[in-house]
């Protein structure tokens, strides 16, 4: 089959949240003193993907791909360093992307719906997560899956076959990244990019404070 049609897409003001302690180390809860402290921060950096990428030490992504010297590049490189170990939509288990939606409500309910999985597997449905809106400019040729039924089961909402499948097409055909409808929100739109460099203007936006209180739904309200 072929690849889907790419599109140029020119996107302000995109959407992805990003748990907020996620750039803090706990490190600090478990140090006894600072010579403490100074062997654990070592023991992180000499284990850490995004340190190890940056030094061209990690399988999926060397440090000709990252980027460096611009806003929030550590957030940046990290969603491409850190993929999920069962890969996501559009990404398998050795290099992630910047996936990131067009509105704040489909960003939301994505991550509403993967937090809630993670809740279910441990039957635990008591818990806040704050996360941070970070925006991010896009102008670039995405392979585009809105309108395209060719690829409906990319879009499964259990299953990630045939996404990976494709995934792995387009990396072999250098694809920048795809743009399709969210399979969490009806309307929304989503899109992951596979290159570090097409994520510009990236800057923090609100806060977002999720509470599970005995449901898969979580109440969301907006913080700073």
């Amino acid at each position: 089959m072929a690849l889907p049609r790419l599109s140029l897409v020119r996107r302000a003001d995109t959407h992805r949240l990003i748990a907020s302690k996620a750039g803090e180390t706990v490190l600090l809860r478990i140090a006894d003193d600072d010579a403490h402290l100074q062997e654990l921060f070592e023991l992180d950096s000499a284990t850490n993907d995004r340190l190890l990428a940056e030094h061209g030490r990690l399988e999926g992504i060397g440090p000709h791909e990252l980027v460096f010297g611009v806003p929030h590049a550590a957030v940046i490189n990290a969603a491409f360093c850190h993929p999920h170990p069962l890969g996501g939509r559009f990404t398998g288990p050795h290099r992630g992307a910047w996936y990131a939606a067009f509105e704040i409500e489909t960003a939301q309910a994505e991550v509403a719906f993967h937090k809630a999985l993670e809740l279910a597997e441990i039957n635990h449905w008591n818990e806040t997560v704050t996360y941070d809106d970070y925006l991010a400019d896009f102008s670039a040729e995405l392979h585009d899956l809105r309108k395209d039924r060719r690829f409906a089961r990319c879009l499964a909402p259990r299953s990630y076959v045939a996404s990976q499948e494709l995934a792995e097409r387009l990396a072999e055909a250098a694809s920048a990244g795809v743009v399709y409808p969210s399979v969490r929100r009806p309307g929304g739109t989503c899109l992951a990019c596979f290159r570090p460099p097409l994520v510009t203007h990236v800057r923090r936006d609100a806060s977002w404070r999720f509470t599970w209180s005995g449901s898969e739904v979580p109440n969301i309200v907006r913080g700073s």
